[in-house]
């Protein structure tokens, strides 16, 4: 099958599950029920695992293990997203009805960047043999951080897109629906949507950073690069708001997170000495991440709830200087 037929697939299958998400999940800025959530990010992670079938279809049985593998690793990663969804969602303010328009456009953000990040990435590689240390020990190094900085900071009024997007277009401090964009005096105003979509997007790509290198450690197919990174980001929406009121009891997921950077960090460094296999890589990441979620709900199940557990805490003052 041809490289542009298999691709052409993919690309419409991708724009094709955005639209039905878009169409069907949390339409008209409603609110969304747990029952909901759940129902949804049950049917997109079984709609990504399926996806191998596709995958097996149009590359064969070595992408298709691939696939699994790397679906696995960025599906995992894309969960330490959320915590920053949460307090971005948070900083801003920003009403429950109108976070799935956000996490939505920036999901629909995040696929077009990473396509960019996995041709570079693969380019790199292929050009550049000794990249693949470069990424491995990276992966290493953010495994290290990651597993010592258990807690993630933001600082919006530190971001260089937020602060180029307030010198292009004036941001008002009001919500107008599920609207990025109002008139206010006849003049086109910026509502506190569209900046909390730019730290979305922007937090995406430093997320890609980490993620990209570590699928590149199970395949260099830049097909099932993008496919599995695309897969793992449908459904991020419904899993958001499926978990939005227990991240915080996920006390040790970021250390799970980084022994599965770690591992695939070394795997990368060592691939030319020996080569794990995929199987195996998929059982270490598995086994890791199942024992870190379940370490977690036992530990905050045993631990008595303190006072605005339940939400970041967030001091900084509003975009505009105005505190919340």
């Amino acid at each position: 099958m041809s490289e542009i037929w298999t691709w052409a697939v993919l690309i419409t299958a991708v724009i094709a599950m955005l639209g039905f998400d878009m169409a069907f999940f949390g339409r008209r800025s409603q609110q969304i029920t747990f029952r909901s959530a759940l129902v949804w990010s049950v049917a997109w992670a079984t709609i990504g695992v399926a996806f191998v079938g596709v995958v097996w279809w149009l590359r064969g049985d070595a992408a298709a293990e691939e696939y699994l593998a790397g679906f696995v690793i960025e599906k995992s990663l894309s969960i330490d997203n959320l915590f920053v969804f949460a307090l971005i969602f948070s900083y801003f303010a920003v009403p429950l009805a109108q976070q799935r328009r956000v996490i939505f456009w920036g999901i629909v953000g995040a696929i077009i960047l990473r396509g960019v990040f996995i041709f570079a990435g693969a380019a790199l590689l292929d050009a550049f043999h000794w990249m693949v240390y470069v990424f491995g020990g990276f992966l290493v190094v953010t495994a290290i951080r990651m597993a010592r900085h258990s807690e993630v900071e933001i600082h919006p009024e530190k971001n260089p897109a937020l602060r180029a997007l307030r010198r292009v277009v004036p941001l008002t401090t009001e919500y107008h629906g599920d609207r990025f964009f109002v008139r206010v005096r006849g003049a086109r105003t910026a509502t506190p949507l569209v900046a909390a979509f730019v730290l979305v997007a922007t937090f995406d790509v430093v997320f890609a950073v980490d993620s990209i290198p570590a699928i590149f450690a199970v395949t260099d197919d830049t097909f099932v690069v993008y496919a599995a990174n695309a897969m793992s980001l449908l459904g991020l929406t419904a899993l958001y708001f499926l978990l939005a009121g227990m991240l915080q009891r996920f006390q040790y997921l970021s250390l799970g997170l980084a022994v599965v950077l770690g591992f695939v960090g070394i795997k990368m460094l060592i691939s030319d000495v020996y080569t794990i296999p995929i199987a195996l890589s998929l059982v270490v990441i598995v086994l890791v991440l199942t024992v870190a979620i379940v370490w977690s709900l036992r530990s905050s199940r045993d631990e008595p709830d303190g006072p605005g557990d339940s939400d970041p805490a967030v001091t900084d003052e509003f975009v505009d200087g105005h505190s919340r």
